[in-house]
């Protein structure tokens, strides 16, 4: 059995974090010491790993429900989980295609800088609400 110090060096995941899962049943309930300190399986272990690397991939706290769920039925087809990732997969490149026309706009904000004064500074004028609005 480990304390909740020991899970989260563990698995690399903060101690208010483990509780957190916890406390919304993502994480089994720990078993508690007869000081009534947390007390995490090699089993919870697992699991927060396994939350964790999910977490880190971008999945959602539902998302990684989901996938949890499903890793109970290990004959089921994996069609259902292809479908979540899949779908997480479409949301990642959105983002990244909404960073990267970010990214232009910065770059033209920049390049119209001339290093003069605020008041002539074309970034300010681009951000400030147009005249009458």
């Amino acid at each position: 059995m480990h304390t909740i110090g020991e899970a989260a060096r563990r698995t690399d995941t903060r101690v208010e974090t483990i509780r957190y899962y916890e406390r919304i049943g993502l994480l089994d309930r720990a078993d508690r010491s007869t000081g009534n300190y947390r007390l995490y399986g090699d089993a919870q272990l697992n699991q927060l790993s396994f939350i964790r690397r999910a977490r880190n991939l971008g999945f959602s706290i539902e998302q990684v429900r989901a996938l949890m769920a499903l890793g109970t039925t290990p004959q089921q087809s994996c069609a259902q989980v292809d479908a979540l990732a899949r779908r997480h997969l479409d949301e990642v490149e959105r983002k990244i295609a909404d960073l990267d026309a970010l990214r232009g706009e910065l770059h033209g904000l920049l390049s119209q800088c001339r290093q003069g004064t605020i008041a002539e500074c074309r970034i300010i004028e681009a951000l400030a609400p147009p005249a009458g609005g």
